[in-house]
């Protein structure tokens, strides 16, 4: 600083000498003595100017040195702080854990008394439940499946998709014929030579419901065809022939007729179905290609008498029937065969997987249409690739029940 000081002087010097008069009146004493005085002044500011800046170059450096030791004393004190929080938040958990545990042990006695006051009524209700399903499907049947013994093919016709049958619980003759997947005309054969025949007399009777059916599923029970509403999710109508009226209807719940009862039956919602018990309707539950629900109905007043959720899937499956009280499910890799029964559920348990033999059809180019099955003669009514076949059974004697 003092070199600068001394360059800055010397500058003054020669810029004053460039200003002073011509040497005939440098010799003026009183000239002379101002430009001392000036000098003087002069050097003074400078030095004022000097001790100023050390002072402030002083100051910055303390406070420079202040701030470092507060910034490392705020650092001690922000880990100091996070520690203290994190030993708090573990003290409070800890004291939570206390106060959860006192509280278990405070209903402890109170919790046992109700599990098993719950355990106590879930087992009568169970006790219950399996009492009303041996009333419900208590007959005189007693046969499982154990083969299909033969094939009959009884009529040809060009229609891919549809279903025939006889009235399942009485003792008429008569055949019904229903063609395609959404229809509204049923054909009533006298029997099923006229049936097979189709110039036999008497021709056959022309009805015309006032609703038309969904899918392959409808079933004929004491004079009365049930089948699923067109245009409706999970509507049963039922419907009388003989006055060619609707007698009734329902709404099938659980979900029924959200997704196709089975994969390769394109178009059925609802399948209904008829055995020594009575009325029933399978359908998909929910998810793609979920489990099967089996509902017992009750035909006089449709309605809802129990339901299950069978360990059936629909994938892959074409059909299924009921043979008393047992569900058959048959499936057909792909939809071309070999069409075989893989999965059976009984409600009342009396049949294992260990008790089943290999249930095989007669292979067929593609998949069932529908398979019903008729307790009245103990056959199989079928529709395979526009044939009408009848499949002859094989049974067996089902276990007791213990």
């Amino acid at each position: 600083t003092m070199m600068a000081l001394r360059r800055a002087s010397a500058f003054l010097v020669l810029f004053l000498a460039a200003l002073l008069p011509p040497p005939q009146c440098a010799q003026d004493p009183a000239m002379v003595h101002y430009i001392y005085q000036r000098f003087q002044v002069l050097e003074q500011g400078l030095e004022k100017c000097t001790q100023a800046t050390r002072a402030y170059i002083q100051d910055f450096r303390e406070f420079s040195k202040n701030i470092s030791a507060m910034l490392g004393r705020c650092q001690t004190y922000t880990s100091e702080y996070k520690s203290a929080v994190t030993n708090l938040v573990l003290r409070v958990e800890r004291a939570q854990r206390e106060i959860d545990y006192l509280e278990y042990l405070r209903e402890a006695d109170v919790c046992v008394e109700s599990e098993d006051k719950t355990l106590t009524e879930k087992l009568i209700q169970e006790a219950e439940e399996e009492k009303k399903i041996r009333n419900l499907l208590n007959s005189s049947c007693d046969n499982m499946l154990m083969g299909i013994k033969s094939l009959k093919i009884v009529k040809k016709t060009t229609d891919t998709h549809g279903s025939w049958m006889k009235d399942a619980a009485s003792n008429s003759q008569k055949v019904y014929f229903l063609i395609g997947s959404r229809n509204k005309t049923v054909w009533e054969f006298a029997n099923i030579r006229a049936f097979m025949e189709d110039s036999t007399k008497p021709a056959p009777r022309k009805l015309i419901l006032t609703h038309s059916w969904q899918g392959t599923g409808q079933v004929i029970h004491k004079g009365f065809l049930f089948f699923h509403n067109q245009g409706t999710l999970n509507e049963i109508i039922k419907y009388n022939l003989q006055k060619r009226t609707v007698e009734d209807r329902m709404l099938l719940p659980g979900g029924a007729g959200r997704g196709l009862v089975y994969q390769h039956s394109p178009s059925t919602y609802i399948d209904l179905a008829v055995d020594e018990h009575g009325l029933w309707a399978i359908h998909s539950g929910p998810g793609i290609y979920g489990h099967l629900v089996l509902t017992k109905i009750e035909p006089g007043t449709l309605g809802v008498e129990h339901s299950w959720d069978t360990p059936c899937r629909s994938q892959d499956a074409e059909a299924s029937f009921l043979l008393c009280g047992v569900l058959y499910v048959v499936y057909s890799p792909g939809g071309h065969g070999p069409h075989r029964i893989t999965c059976v559920y009984d409600p009342l348990g009396t049949i294992g997987e260990e008790d089943l033999p290999k249930l095989f059809f007669p292979r067929r180019p593609r998949s069932h249409s529908m398979i019903h099955y008729n307790p009245r003669d103990k056959q199989l009514y079928a529709w395979n690739d526009g044939n009408q076949i009848i499949y002859k059974l094989q049974t067996k004697r089902k276990q007791p029940l213990e």
